[in-house]
Parts: C-alpha cells; sequence; structure tokens
C-alpha cells in the first residue's frame, strides 16, 4: 500500500490497463478492415483510410488538453471520462451505416484515447515511490507491446467470424469492466488549481493536426508541395 495515497498502486495499475490496452489495439485493429468497408460501404481506400486517420488525429492533437484536464480535475476523474466515451464512442462506430458517421465516431473514440492515457503516467508518478516506477513503466510497456500485436490478430479474427462491426462493439463490455474496475481501484489524486491556456490549446492541436495530416496524406498525394506546406504549417 502506498502510504502517500492510502492505496495499492498495484490495483489501480492493472486496472488502468485495461484501458490502455483498448485504445492501443484501436490504432491497430482496422487497417485489416479496410477493404471490407471499401466494398461494403461503397467508397474508395483513400476515405476508408481516414476511419483510422480520424483517431490518430483526434488522439494526437488532443493529447496535452487530456494532461492538462488531469492536472486540473484530477487524473482518474479524467482517465473514467475518456473511457467512458472511448466505450460509447465504440458502440456509435459499430451501429453506423455510412462512412460519415463512422469517421466521425473515430474522432470522439480518439478524443476519449487522448484524455485517458496522460492519467496513467500522472498516476504511475504519483502513487508509486520512485524505486517502483521503473517496474510501473514496463507493464506499461508490455501492455502497449501486447494490444500492438494483439490488434491485427483480433481485428482477423473477429472479421472472419462476426463483421467488422464487431471490432469496436467488443470494446463495450471489457470497457464497462475496466471502467468498474478503475472505479474501485484507482486513487481519486487531488487535481490541482492550473491556468488553461485556450490560445495554447488552439495553437498546439491545430499544429500536431497540420503535422499528422501531412504525414498520413503524403503519400496519398505523392508527397507534393501542398502535404510540404501543411507540415511546415505545422510546425
Amino acid at each position: 500500500m502506498s502510504p502517500s495515497t492510502g492505496v495499492h498502486p498495484l490495483r489501480a495499475l492493472w486496472a488502468m490497463m485495461i484501458g490502455l490496452f483498448l485504445i492501443v489495439v484501436d490504432s491497430t485493429v482496422f487497417a485489416v478492415a479496410n477493404p471490407v468497408l471499401k466494398q461494403e460501404l461503397g467508397v474508395d481506400y483513400g476515405s476508408a483510410l481516414w476511419v483510422t486517420s480520424g483517431y490518430l488525429l483526434a488522439f494526437s492533437a488532443l493529447l496535452l488538453v487530456g494532461g492538462r484536464l488531469g492536472d486540473r480535475f484530477g487524473p482518474k476523474h479524467i482517465y473514467l471520462l475518456g473511457l467512458a466515451i472511448f466505450g460509447s464512442a465504440s458502440v456509435w462506430c459499430g451501429v453506423s451505416s455510412s462512412l460519415e458517421s463512422l469517421t466521425v465516431a473515430r474522432v470522439a473514440q480518439g478524443a476519449g484515447a487522448a484524455l485517458l492515457v496522460p492519467q496513467i503516467f500522472t498516476t504511475i508518478t504519483r502513487a508509486f515511490p520512485s524505486e517502483r516506477r521503473g517496474m510501473a513503466m514496463s507493464v506499461w510497456g508490455a501492455t502497449t507491446g501486447l494490444g500492438l500485436f494483439a490488434g491485427p490478430i483480433l481485428g482477423g479474427l473477429l472479421l472472419g467470424g462476426l463483421g467488422w462491426q464487431w471490432i469496436f462493439f467488443i470494446n463495450a463490455p471489457i470497457g464497462a469492466v475496466g471502467f468498474v474496475l478503475a472505479s474501485l481501484f484507482v486513487p481519486a489524486l487531488a487535481g490541482r488549481r492550473l491556468d488553461f491556456d485556450l490560445l495554447g490549446v488552439l495553437l498546439s492541436g491545430a499544429g500536431i493536426c497540420l503535422i499528422v495530416y501531412g504525414l498520413q496524406e503524403g503519400q496519398n498525394a505523392q508527397w507534393s508541395a501542398w502535404i510540404w506546406l501543411t507540415i511546415l504549417g505545422g510546425l
């Protein structure tokens, strides 16, 4: 038990690993479904790719915001909010019947993930004594590696057996379990009264979006001049 928080930090860590595993898997799981999605929704490959790109754009652009909100309101509350948004958006993805609806739902998923991830690092830093943080980070690294490895495999199994919708539906029950465990075991660490730099949020979000967009679309656009201008604008 951590003397500073009065909780068992390992329980908190393993509870939060469920959320981490879900979002890492979701960053790769849909790659195998792109050909099926293209056929079922009648869209071209470039349009289908935005289902993945929208998730990554929202995640990267809002990651700094998620960290700041956790500092302000406490990591547990923002983690639970992020996991709830992610799980709800997963169901939205599964019931989507158009590419536009699916893409917006994926953006919402990315926003939930961006709220969730920074809170794991904050909790590790504040709940674990310094001599045990290396062990906690190794659990984080192993979970990330397992999620990256499992994503395409899990996607292929679900795609072949149940359809692409279940790539998203499966997140809901797992996320619900993770939400309950995090509610029970993650310590309610206090937030701090910090100013929220709205202009900085807008500038950093826009900059990261432009860079990620340029990198995502560069190959499709054959690295034309406007792609390099987009990346330069982001920088």
